[in-house]
């Protein structure tokens, strides 16, 4: 039987307090999926901030000490209420349909991630870390380590303090097929999909989330973008070590 995320986030509030806590509000849109747990898990289950706020499409009872669940309010965002919060998390994974409490939670499309930026800023959010995941292999060299979109450029732009940008490589989706030929030719060109170096191979949830926890705990003011092949160094062992050489080298 699955384990509910929330459980989880339970258990870890029973664990020894951190030797730092970090001041003010996180705010998390998109807390689902094993990454959007496993960052809830980290960033809010061990109190690394005195509030955590998730964003949510329909009304959750709030189980977790220093949790609370927010509804937002409808699809356009630029007409939201201000939610006071220093820190903002933004994740693209879709909820996993066997978590009941993970459909309730508000996860945005990419499309909409300048519109959240500016809400963000508004909300008086200084440091945006968001995790933009990308189809192994697909996503051209010249764009690993800098803006890869008009979107992200227009994140930049709203003018945070500090914007950590982590591209996390996944599995591209399983695709549907209107007839047995579209199936053939889909599996003949999978085969592409062995070539791919391995890293730019996915990452498990937990070392990503590893990494994005460090970026917000080190990182200097300014723009910060982490490639799939550095997210994937970062899991090899010696992630602070990675994450340090990447911001602070």
């Amino acid at each position: 039987m699955a384990l509910d995320p929330f459980q989880a986030l339970q258990s870890a509030n029973r664990a020894a307090p951190p030797e730092r806590r970090d001041e003010g509000t996180l705010l998390i849109a998109g807390a689902t999926g094993a990454l959007g747990q496993e960052l809830v898990r980290r960033l809010a289950g061990r109190h690394r901030f005195e509030h955590t706020r998730v964003l949510a499409r329909e009304p959750i009872r709030d189980g977790l000490r220093g949790v609370e669940t927010l509804l937002a309010p409808g699809a356009d965002i630029a007409q939201w209420p201000r939610m006071a919060a220093d820190t903002a998390l933004v994740l693209f994974e879709p909820p996993r349909l066997y978590y009941d409490r993970e459909r309730a939670l508000w996860t945005p499309e990419p499309a909409q991630l300048p519109a959240l930026a500016r809400w963000l800023k508004a909300c008086g959010v200084r440091t945006l870390a968001v995790v933009q995941p990308h189809d192994q292999g697909r996503l051209p060299e010249a764009l690993k380590r800098g803006l890869a979109s008009l979107d992200e450029e227009a994140v930049v732009a709203q003018g945070f303090e500090r914007v950590i940008i982590v591209r996390s490589a996944r599995k591209p989706a399983a695709g549907r097929f209107a007839n047995p030929a579209e199936r053939l030719a889909a599996w003949m060109l999978s085969i592409a999909r062995f070539m791919v170096p391995a890293s730019e191979q996915p990452v498990r949830a937990g070392k990503v989330a590893e990494l994005v926890d460090v970026a917000l705990r080190i990182a200097p003011p300014g723009v910060h973008v982490a490639a799939p092949e550095l997210v994937w160094q970062a899991s090899q062992g010696e992630l602070q070590a990675v994450a340090e050489a990447w911001l602070l080298g």
